[in-house]
């Protein structure tokens, strides 16, 4: 199953503004056209939340439904789909300190359910949701994402 781990650093942003920044999923079309909607639910008795998106994917569009868990006293975030286009798509958003800002860690694993074509749609999937998330970050934090695979030598 394809993995996708990104991080982003910034200076200018506390590690719980940053948390509170990327909770708010409602936002992210303003930064990247790729999103194209997110509605969120009101929140469950437990606190989390179930958010419908709808992002482009090679010339259509990719629905799913997730159930968004929020972790305020660990400034982290749990998503995992609940319905919708892929086999399975899970992941985090962790917000820790860094010197005197914030290292955002995002990591997701997917599986598109189209195992003839995996070989072709993974690469191109794991492709746009690097693209996507960056554009994300960059919008919501200023700060750019550094490719885990580059750092660590792997891919």
């Amino acid at each position: 199953m394809p993995q996708v781990q990104l991080h982003a650093l910034t200076d200018a942003v506390a590690p719980a503004e940053a948390y509170r920044r990327i909770s708010d999923f409602r936002r992210y079309p303003e930064f990247t056209d790729t999103v194209r909607e997110v509605r969120v639910e009101e929140p469950m008795p437990d606190g989390s939340t179930v958010s419908d998106w709808a992002v482009v994917f090679r010339g259509g569009l990719m629905r799913w439904r997730e159930r968004d868990t929020y972790h305020p006293d660990t400034h982290s975030i749990v998503f995992e789909q609940t319905s919708g286009d892929f086999q399975s798509f899970s992941g985090s958003w962790r917000c820790e300190p860094h010197g005197p800002g914030t290292r955002v860690v995002f990591t997701a694993e997917f599986d598109l359910g189209i195992p003839s074509l995996a070989e072709m749609l993974d690469p191109v999937a794991e492709a746009t949701l690097r693209q996507l998330i960056g554009e994300i970050v960059k919008g919501l934090l200023g700060a750019e994402v550094t490719d885990e695979r580059a750092a660590t030598g792997r891919g």
